[in-house]
């Protein structure tokens, strides 16, 4: 409901319009559990929180999240966030309930803008447009005095001054012409030729994905053999314990650190044994574009359903002469049958990024734009 473009306000009305127990409530009924202080006058209200809360639960997509808080001492009951660097995810160890893709858009959605501006809109690309020279969000900007032909799109590092960045900006009217029109034609391609869009997909994709692959191999073997020396060092530190070498709580302490590394050591394998995957998720995600393009064939109009359905991101770069009023600016479309770029990147043109020789040779049959 929400990657269709249903606010969380709109999804509690709606559970409550065809009378969907809250949880707190159900838990109530099913349990006798107080938890949640249920409402009993109100079973069928539902919290924005709540729903806010479920939309970012990473465990309904088959994964274990751990260390997700801390507790300073045994003797405190009180729950403290942990670092985000500490937390621990385990994914596909359990049944999903939820698509993994559309867990990603909805939380790729949640990266951007949350609520209306105070126009009560809400930017369609939140999420979606980033300034290809330093990798952050381009924010919009309107305003009730400025036409709508007007507003634009400005690079969110250089409007914080704390990244060497840029003014650059642009129109809203124009990238969503650029997205819209490019869109068309790459889904025109999927739906007239899927086998032959199907072949040049997977050769773009495929030498990535055998180089990440070659890398699992190489240093899952590393990974394995550190497993078993962990394991080893254990259960000599459990006998040490028992015939009374070592004491107690110095066991304890050396049992905590070697749990930890072990952690996320069998994280890191984890990490190997999906990256050996790639190549089959790539062929999925191809097969999944080609099938949605023949889904969306009427497109009047760019919307947010359709930002969902196709698109990863979108790379707005500084154009090559700066203030050039006849000059366009650089757009890179990543569409989601390609890998994943990195979204957090910091290195200029880094590894996923087209270097500025390619963005002066990009053509409209390579499956991206430079516009």
């Amino acid at each position: 409901m929400y990657a269709s473009g249903i606010g969380i306000r709109r999804i509690c009305n709606q559970f409550e319009e065809k009378k969907i127990l809250s949880p707190s409530v159900y838990l109530f009924r099913k349990t006798g559990s107080k938890s949640g202080n249920p409402d009993l006058s109100k079973p069928y209200h539902w919290g924005q929180t709540t729903v806010r809360k479920m939309l970012s639960n990473q465990i309904y997509c088959g994964d274990t999240v751990n260390f997700k808080t801390y507790s300073k001492s045994n003797k405190l009951k009180k729950r403290l966030k942990n670092d985000p660097t500490k937390v621990l995810i385990f994914k596909d160890t359990h049944e999903p309930i939820v698509d993994r893709a559309l867990f990603e858009t909805v939380q790729k959605h949640f990266a951007g803008r949350k609520r209306p501006d105070k126009m009560g809109e809400m930017d369609k690309f939140a999420g979606y447009l980033y300034c290809g020279d330093c990798g952050k969000r381009m924010y919009l900007h309107r305003g009730k005095t400025i036409s709508s032909e007007k507003n634009m799109f400005q690079c969110g590092g250089y409007q914080k001054g704390k990244y060497n960045c840029t003014v650059h900006n642009i129109r809203e009217s124009v990238i969503e012409q650029i997205v819209l029109e490019n869109l068309r034609k790459v889904t025109s391609f999927a739906r007239s030729e899927p086998e032959k869009f199907y072949e040049i997909a997977m050769q773009k994709g495929k030498s990535e994905s055998d180089k990440i692959a070659r890398r699992a191999i190489q240093e899952k073997a590393t990974v394995e053999e550190r497993i078993k020396k962990i394991d080893g060092s254990i259960r000599c530190l459990y006998e040490d314990r028992v015939v009374g070498r070592i004491s107690p709580e110095r066991y304890d302490e050396m049992a905590v650190g070697y749990e930890e590394e072990l952690a996320e050591q069998r994280k890191t394998l984890t990490d190997f044994d999906n990256d050996l995957t790639l190549y089959s998720k790539q062929q999925q995600a191809i097969k999944d574009f080609i099938a949605k393009a023949k889904e969306y064939v009427e497109m009047p109009k760019l919307t947010e359903e359709l930002l969902h359905a196709f698109i990863h991101r979108v790379d707005v770069y500084e154009k090559s002469t700066k203030y050039s009023r006849t000059e366009g600016n650089p757009v890179m479309i990543y569409y989601k049958y390609q890998l994943t770029p990195q979204e957090n990147t910091k290195i200029l043109f880094g590894e996923g990024f087209p270097t500025p020789e390619e963005l002066e040779s990009s053509k409209a049959d390579d499956l991206s734009i430079s516009a």
